[in-house]
């Protein structure tokens, strides 16, 4: 038997966006099942038959068998999970980078669906939901109980209709309610911007079919503004990229390479390993390069970090990052059967690093300010807080602040990146900079 696969990154499988990759795969053996397998299996068909004979209304013989399959993957850890064939279709439809919906990136933690990150300028991030937030009630329905799959499709709809969603907020667990009107999430994944006339600025909010396009494009018009002997070098912002499509990664971090691995992964067998290395080319041409990560960095994004910082191409500056190392393949079930989403291996960094529940340290971690009404709700809890998640040693890593002023004059981050790039500051003086701004001021008397 041979199902066709692909390969997929990412921290959560969005109502705004999903996480899908392009790297191709078969997979060929068929395991026998032992004697003891089958047994449990007749108790299942056994149950089966009782709950659509015996339960109060009469149940949906496909319902039942969806819920049973999204049950025992979920059970996996959080990341595995069943798509019914709309979800499927969804998903494929999405990583082109255009589609309809609210665009929020979500998780399920402790049975319940949590943001991961709005993406920008939709209509979640405009209406004001935050990263952090539990959304408790869709259109006054709780989502205790609900798949993150249903969770989803109920946020989903037509362009133009709008869906209530009530989010609890923070260690108070503040409630508030937004009224949102769906629209077509036409995803940008690369915004740039000259920082300054000096250094090119590089947003990358996910990595969809669009990324590495748009960062070749970044690259070269920044090429031909800022003259060579001027060029101070790039800033790649990673912060809140909840991650994507493993090539796309790969392939940004190829941008910025000459030579040298740049993931590897592992799965359950030896000869399942496969290593990704970049080809002969740096396109940015060894200019300096900061790359900025937070909380909300998962996955794809923590790639990119991890295969700059491992080979000393780029400094990282932020707060740690999420600590989503594993791999999903899609497996397709057939024609119109849906398909099993199922972590199938780590993936690790060129040093060997798996950052499974621990995440990429910064090499200059560096805390925003936050407004005292944001205060609580700024973090990410990341991988390691999440249920059934694939356990990492003992050093397991969880939360990591995810705030991002709105005003570029207040980011600590941005601003230590360009200051370092310029000179202005050493990387020594930058981390005394921020020990200082973090420890505890005095009382005033």
């Amino acid at each position: 038997m041979r199902k066709v696969s692909l390969l997929m990154l990412g921290a959560a499988f969005g109502a705004g966006a999903a996480t899908l990759a392009t790297n191709a795969r078969l997979i060929n053996s068929v395991i026998a099942a032992p004697s003891e397998t089958y047994r449990s299996l007749n108790l299942f068909g056994d149950v089966f038959e009782k709950v659509r004979s015996d339960y109060v209304e009469r149940p949906s013989d496909q319902k039942l068998i969806e819920t049973a399959i999204n049950g025992m993957l979920t059970g996996l850890d959080p990341h595995s999970s069943y798509m019914d064939p709309k979800s499927f279709r969804d998903m494929q439809v999405q990583t082109r980078g255009e589609f309809g919906g609210l665009g929020i990136e979500v998780t399920q933690e402790d049975g319940m669906v949590k943001v991961v990150t709005p993406i920008d300028d939709t209509p979640a991030s405009r209406a004001g939901i935050m990263a952090g937030d539990v959304i408790s009630a869709i259109d006054d329905e709780s989502t205790q109980g609900l798949s993150l799959n249903q969770a989803v499709d109920k946020m989903r709809g037509a362009i133009g209709t709008s869906v209530k969603l009530t989010v609890t907020r923070g260690s108070a667990k503040e409630q508030r309610d937004f009224r949102i009107t769906r629209d077509r999430i036409q995803i940008r994944a690369v915004r740039t911007r000259l920082e300054g006339d000096d250094i090119g600025y590089i947003r990358v909010t996910q990595f969809n079919e669009q990324t590495f396009d748009g960062i070749k494009s970044a690259i070269a018009k920044f090429q031909s503004e800022i003259a060579a002997d001027k060029f101070k070098g790039y800033i790649l912002d990673l912060r809140n990229n909840p991650g994507g499509l493993l090539d796309q990664s790969i392939a940004v971090s190829n941008a910025f390479l000459e030579r040298g691995e740049i993931v590897s992964t592992r799965g359950r067998n030896a000869e399942e390993t496969q290593r990704y290395s970049a080809r002969p080319g740096d396109l940015s041409k060894g200019k300096p390069v900061v790359v900025l990560i937070n909380g909300g960095s998962a996955s794809a994004s923590e790639i990119v970090a991890g295969a700059l910082q491992d080979h000393k191409r780029a400094t990282i500056i932020g707060t740690r990052s999420f600590g989503k190392g594993s791999v999903q393949t899609i497996i397709p079930l057939g024609q119109n059967n849906g398909a099993l989403r199922l972590t199938t291996a780590r993936y690790y960094t060129p040093s060997g690093r798996s950052i499974q529940a621990k995440g990429i340290d910064p090499d200059i971690q560096i805390l925003q300010d936050v407004p005292d009404e944001l205060k609580g709700r700024d973090s990410t809890k990341g991988e390691a807080s999440l249920r059934g998640h694939l356990r990492n040693g003992e050093d397991e890593k969880s939360g990591s602040q995810a705030y991002v002023p709105p005003d570029v004059t207040k980011d600590k981050q941005l601003i230590a990146a360009a200051d370092l790039l310029r000179g202005v500051k050493t990387a020594a003086q930058l981390m005394e900079t921020a020990k200082e701004d973090a420890a505890p001021k005095p009382a005033a008397n």
